[in-house]
């Protein structure tokens, strides 16, 4: 699987594959990089204040996916500790294992602008292609960075869904589905 240390960083990073064991001694430390990201407004699910059963819920279930196989958990490391991670799902139907589901790509706060999301997502493209991905499907918030990364790296808009999440306030929060054809 892929392990990568990406050369436009401008600090060391590791980017590599956890699997289910490591993940499991993770989950303290990704539930504190979530509570960052969701206090800042973000959600990736979430609403803030974070709830910290929930988070420490999901974050122990992808375990078991992990271990079968339909789920890649890529982790980005810096002295020794988890600073960023981000997630395919791989979808198991016959008629759609050529595609994969981008999910939940974050950056610690004090990381970001140092090429950790473009080699994570390297990375992801690269376990993506390992597993005879051809497709990567993704959703973002319309105008945010994120989109701005995605598009920087090549995904195209497929349309925006109105009211997709709930946002902190209560409000509706739009997403814009995006796509990327990789060649294997």
């Amino acid at each position: 699987m892929p392990h990568v240390r990406h050369s436009s960083l401008t600090v060391g990073v590791d980017v590599r594959v956890v699997d289910a064991d490591e993940l499991s001694t993770l989950v303290p430390d990704l539930e504190d990089l979530l509570a960052e990201v969701i206090g800042e407004r973000g959600t990736l699910g979430f609403l803030p204040p974070l709830d910290v059963d929930a988070a420490r819920a999901y974050w122990s279930s992808l375990a078991a996916d992990v271990d079968a196989g339909t789920r890649v958990f890529m982790g980005a490391f810096s002295d020794g500790r988890i600073v960023g991670s981000g997630q395919l799902a791989l979808s198991p139907f016959p008629n759609s294992r050529h595609r994969a589901e981008l999910q939940k790509l974050f950056v610690a706060e004090s990381m970001r602008g140092q090429g950790v999301a473009h080699a994570l997502m390297a990375a992801l493209h690269a376990a993506a292609r390992q597993h005879g991905r051809s497709l990567v499907l993704l959703n973002a918030r319309p105008g945010g960075a994120a989109e701005r990364l995605y598009r920087r790296l090549g995904y195209q808009a497929a349309g925006v869904v109105p009211g997709y999440t709930i946002g902190p306030d209560g409000g509706p929060i739009d997403s814009v589905s995006m796509y990327k054809h990789l060649e294997l």
